[in-house]
């Protein structure tokens, strides 16, 4: 079949990308948190080989992609993936299958369900049309950000907000020596002296704490919007923090209603974009209207990651 036969726009919409080779194309499979089963895999790899060259690629978005499928295969593979247990992925501009780190399930470091979130995130948004760019979600389970949640254009990292039961300590400044980032010190009483502006909400106190002195006030999600990889990154703004996980789908969808207002005749343009010429307020005022409790009272500009190689 010719190329010029085939809607190659309409194709990488669907998850089919053009390769080099005529008629070759990669076949992107939807792994929404990067998380299947062991059966699902043996089923792909069987594909990959019967169709492809016998190899796969993991994208660093945590899908598997087939590698030179022929057009004409295209019915057979996702006949023979399964459709209804494996999905093909989206392109284009349109929600992406949101990345997540293993989350609070198995990972010592982990303080939220990162997997549940982006499940819910793919199961209600995924491939949802923005109209103007990609949109791509992250979730990180802590403030260590493995994920890169930061570079998406909405990014969630799990917090955990610390507060001391001074009755049940018994200054053993094991919280002290585990801080470190200088939230805490150890006071002339002996007591864990807390310096609230410099804590990441990363919960290393508590998880330290012999007596339980320490304990969860408040815990969520901090979410950063408007990062961006590619050729002009950025790295997200501080939008909220603590925001529930039952919270997220609403969340994103509101980012998403403004970014579709604001970028209005805007062309192909990304959100982080919009942020930088609207300023970071009006998106703010947009977000208190539903999520008050957890939107900021005002952020900054994102921040450009400059990439720009040296003069020789």
């Amino acid at each position: 079949m010719a190329d010029a036969k085939i809607d190659l726009k309409n194709l990488k919409a669907g998850g089919f990308i053009k390769e080099r080779g005529k008629d070759l194309f990669t076949v992107r499979l939807r792994v929404p948190g990067g998380r299947m089963s062991v059966d699902r895999l043996s089923r792909i790899a069987a594909v990959a080989q019967k169709y492809g060259k016998g190899f796969v690629h993991l994208s660093v978005r945590q899908s598997i992609e087939l590698i030179n499928i022929n057009f004409s295969d295209f019915d057979a593979v996702v006949a023979e993936l399964g459709e209804d247990q494996q999905k093909v992925a989206s392109c284009g501009a349109r929600v992406r299958v949101p990345t997540a780190c293993g989350g609070c399930e198995y990972n010592p470091n982990g303080l939220v369900d990162t997997q549940k979130s982006a499940l819910a995130v793919d199961e209600k948004l995924f491939g949802t049309d923005t109209g103007h760019h990609k949109f791509k979600v992250a979730f990180a389970g802590c403030p260590f950000d493995c994920p890169k949640s930061a570079t998406n254009d909405v990014g969630f990292q799990g917090g955990v907000w610390p507060a001391l039961d001074a009755a049940e300590c018994i200054s053993c400044g094991l919280c002290d020596k585990s801080c470190t980032v200088g939230a805490l010190g150890m006071g002339e009483d002996g007591k864990p002296v807390f310096a609230a502006d410099k804590c990441i909400y990363c919960g290393d106190c508590l998880k330290v704490c012999p007596t339980g002195a320490w304990k969860s006030a408040k815990e969520g999600y901090s979410v950063r919007i408007g990062g961006k990889w590619g050729r002009n990154p950025l790295v997200g703004t501080l939008y909220a923090t603590f925001l529930p996980e039952e919270r997220v789908v609403d969340f994103i969808g509101s980012v998403l209603a403004w970014y579709l207002e604001k970028a209005k005749g805007a062309g192909r343009v990304r959100i982080g974009d919009i942020i930088l010429r609207e300023g970071t307020a009006s998106l703010l005022d947009h977000l208190r209207r539903d999520f008050a409790d957890y939107v900021l009272e005002r952020t900054i500009l994102p921040q450009v990651i400059d990439t720009q190689l040296p003069l020789r």
